[in-house]
């Protein structure tokens, strides 16, 4: 049977392989957390009860040695013929549960995205005449075991850091740095596993909020609606606008720091500073000594770019075969039937994958910065 859904299951060491029987008809079910903000994760439950002679000793899948802590695993999931690599992870954790029944012990794995890798070791370290795009793409490049492909994106202001003057270091994980200077812009640091098996793509960059919608959401549309349950928040007190003065420490002067509005591709007609202006927070820039104005600009406007990302944030949980296919995180994806003020475009900054036998469950969280449809009609 081609159409449906199937779960493979790669392991091993440092090249991960199909899962041999004895693993695969043992797991019970599935789930794949994916983020745009830190490390994604998984969760694999496997029945693993006592029932020959090889299990006399202790349980014969503990014994095995593809399901120790650091071994790596791909989940793929072949939906309507069309594979998904899921996650390209590490086991970190293990869990028994023997049951209180004959036949009913349970092994779990939980691991997260390779990312980890990139946090097992602190260190000091100095990157001389290197900007963040540059101190990203090298950081990135030393973990070619894992397949890593950079996509790295400049930011709009680059505050090149001459030798003479000053000299990024490093204190703390390549990960924690990585996710340091992305902060900084109000960008992104994050893992997607593919385009093919045991390679990844490491992204540096802002949200990705230029990408084609997927398939979208429906709400109350009778026998189109591909939603269990969704629902809508929205915090008034989120955005947050900077109103500041720095000592700019190549003029030795101060010199105004402001914003004014987020300058994200706008992906709603009502964005919540014009809207609630003036009712909107002002702050100041944090930790700013020894920032010349272009740093200090781009910092206080990451601020307020990542205060607007969330004002709007829509929660739910989707079947996904009545969806029709698989939502992905850090995209676009059009929702529909919720009104003027709730449809349109959304962000897609989680979802989780739950698979078990028979069901294909997927909780997604959604955000973005107001109310209102910057489009007339969002397309199924």
């Amino acid at each position: 049977m081609l159409l449906g859904i199937h779960l493979t299951l790669l392991i091993g060491p440092t090249v991960a392989i199909p899962a041999p029987p004895e693993i695969a008809e043992a797991l019970q079910s599935a789930q794949v957390t994916l983020n745009d903000e830190g490390r994604s994760g998984f969760q694999l439950t496997f029945h693993i009860g006592r029932s020959g002679p090889m299990d006399l000793l202790d349980y014969s899948l503990l014994l095995n040695p593809l399901l120790r802590p650091f071994n790596r695993v791909v989940l793929i999931v072949i939906f309507n013929v069309i594979p998904h690599i899921l996650i390209d992870g590490i086991i970190t954790n293990q869990q028994i549960n023997p049951g209180t029944e004959p036949g009913s012990a349970t092994l779990t794995l939980t691991g997260e995205d390779v990312s980890i890798m990139m946090d097992m070791k602190k260190k000091r370290a100095e990157h001389p005449a290197q900007d963040e795009t540059l101190i990203a793409l090298k950081l990135i490049a030393s973990y070619p075991q894992y397949g890593l492909i950079p996509k790295v994106l400049p930011p709009g202001l680059i505050d090149f850091p001459m030798p003479t003057d000053r000299i990024p270091v490093q204190q703390g994980t390549d990960l924690e740095y990585l996710n340091q200077l992305a902060q900084r812009y109000g960008y992104r640091f994050y893992i997607t596993p593919g385009p093919a098996p045991m390679t990844n793509v490491a992204y540096w960059g802002p949200p990705e909020r230029l990408s084609v919608p997927q398939r979208a959401i429906s709400v109350n549309l009778g026998p189109q609606t591909n939603v269990d349950s969704i629902n809508f928040q929205y915090n008034a007190l989120a955005p947050t606008l900077i109103d500041d003065e720095i000592q700019d420490r190549q003029l030795n002067i101060k010199l105004p720091v402001m914003t004014f509005v987020s300058t994200r591709p706008p992906i709603v007609s009502q964005p919540a500073v014009p809207l609630n202006y003036p009712n909107i927070r002002t702050g100041l820039l944090e930790g700013s000594s020894g920032d010349s104005i272009t740093q200090a600009y781009a910092r206080a406007q990451a601020v307020t770019n990542q205060s607007t990302d969330a004002v709007l944030t829509a929660s739910g949980e989707l079947d996904a075969l009545r969806y029709g296919d698989l939502l992905k995180p850090r995209g676009l994806v059009g929702l529909r039937g919720a009104g003027y003020q709730h449809d349109g475009l959304y962000y897609v900054k989680s979802v989780t994958h739950s698979i078990g036998k028979g069901q294909y469950k997927q909780r997604f969280t959604l955000t973005r910065e107001g109310f209102g449809s910057v489009t007339p009609v969002v397309m199924p």
